[in-house]
């Protein structure tokens, strides 16, 4: 994989809004290179900064313009493929207003998949496993304008950081009832 051949495939892929990649997605775009041919040119991307490795798996194309202020929800997106996820818990409630702590470098996501914490370059992603029916996932969220995930109503936000057992005295109740 040379250099400009990368560049090139990530211009086209910038133009269509696509800027993070997972290593098996890479590794389907440089298809031809045989495996270590491809490893060693990914390294060398990333050395050059053309990539930037977000987290193991995780790459980010460093020149990207389509990049937007959701890098992280587009790294969760990324780690999570194939599940139902959706921005819920502190983050929601954070941005809700109703408690008081802003999780500044933390991103919380309810998941069909698997629980675990990724520390990336952006920040961390805090998965939380959800047992809850897809379809009941399904009707209780929304889409924001933009943004690669979907969030959580307050409503729904509260009830999954009741149902995790989190800390619950950080939430305003009187900003919880407030519309």
């Amino acid at each position: 994989m040379n250099k400009l051949h990368a560049l090139k495939i990530f211009s086209l892929w910038d133009q269509q809004g696509k800027f993070v990649y997972t290593k098996h997605e890479l590794r389907k775009l440089f298809s031809n290179d045989n495996p270590k041919a491809f490893d060693e040119g990914l390294a060398r991307l990333v050395k050059s900064d053309i990539l930037q490795r977000a987290c193991r798996g995780v790459y980010v194309y460093s020149n990207a313009r389509s990049f937007d202020g959701y890098v992280i929800e587009h790294i969760a997106k990324a780690l999570r493929q194939g599940c139902y996820n959706y921005i819920s818990l502190e983050s929601m409630l954070s941005e809700y207003g109703v408690i008081s702590q802003v999780p500044v470098d933390r991103l919380t996501v309810m998941t069909t998949g698997r629980s675990g914490i990724y520390k990336t370059t952006f920040g961390v992603i805090e998965f939380v496993h959800t047992k809850r029916p897809v379809a009941n996932i399904i009707e209780n969220i929304k889409s924001a304008d933009r943004r690669p995930l979907r969030i959580a109503s307050k409503e729904i936000a509260w009830r999954d950081l009741k149902r995790v057992g989190r800390n619950l005295e950080m939430v305003d109740l009187e900003e919880l009832d407030n519309e």
